[in-house]
């Protein structure tokens, strides 16, 4: 009798392409929940954020990071906080991995490279958190129309469609520079590039929140976050894939 993994062609990894070779049970090959995509090897390059962070952006304390903190908060935190413009806008931000040196590649790939089968292998890594979050609305933070025809996909919109929800479009943005080409100053000190869009559902007194690839600066999400809370929106809080960025030092 044949073994289960001669019957069928072992999958390659999305990121690597080699062959993922491993003991395959019945219930892994037939269930969505469990299948993964990426082999041991690239699996282990990616951490996990576990442990203490900050209670707004989910920067972890971890690894000598809680020498830039202050109580419950990080040090960036703190500032935008302090900053009466942006104080209250973004309610917490839950981000999944530490933007290390092997995420930073992966995700140029998914982007730039349009490799959009790389979604796939962080499907099941989405699931599981909104599972967690039980979001009411998810709004992808949204590309210009520009930028969506270079691209050929939003990949916020990928991340959560690929996790089995179904987004909804709450913003428009103006084309600009991209946010790779700027410093972590200009990146906070830019002016509002979103819009919101109106008689697609009632926002007020509801939960929503915000999908990215990338936490960096926040100033991203604070910008689209502040947008929806001008249109009635109750709490906007946001899920990132990474984590990424060191402490600013500049102020706001």
């Amino acid at each position: 009798m044949l073994e289960l993994k001669e019957m069928f062609h072992n999958p390659r990894c999305v990121v690597c392409h080699e062959d993922m070779d491993y003991q395959m049970s019945w219930g892994q090959l037939f269930s969505k929940e469990t299948a993964t995509l990426l082999c041991k090897t690239c699996l282990n390059k990616l951490i996990e954020i576990h442990g203490e962070t900050c209670s707004i952006c989910g920067r972890s304390f971890e690894n000598g990071e809680y020498l830039f903190r202050r109580e419950e908060l990080c040090f960036d935190c703190i500032r935008w906080e302090e900053n009466l413009e942006w104080s209250n806008q973004l309610a917490c931000n839950t981000s999944i991995f530490t933007y290390n040196d092997f995420l930073k590649q992966v995700l140029a790939t998914f982007k730039f490279r349009g490799d959009y089968m790389i979604v796939h292998a962080f499907s099941i890594f989405i699931k599981r958190k909104l599972k967690e979050l039980m979001p009411n609305i998810l709004v992808p933070i949204p590309l210009s129309t520009e930028r969506l025809y270079e691209r050929g996909f939003n990949q916020a919109e990928a991340l959560i469609r690929e996790a089995g929800y179904n987004p909804t479009h709450l913003l428009s943005r103006l084309h600009t520079e991209k946010q790779s080409k700027k410093s972590r100053a200009e990146r906070i000190h830019v002016p509002q590039v979103f819009t919101f869009i109106p008689d697609v559902i009632d926002v007020r007194n509801q939960s929503i929140l915000l999908v990215d690839d990338i936490y960096t600066t926040g100033s991203t999400l604070r910008h689209a976050a502040k947008v929806l809370k001008q249109a009635g929106a109750a709490n906007v809080s946001s899920l990132t894939l990474a984590r990424g960025g060191q402490y600013c030092l500049c102020y706001l």
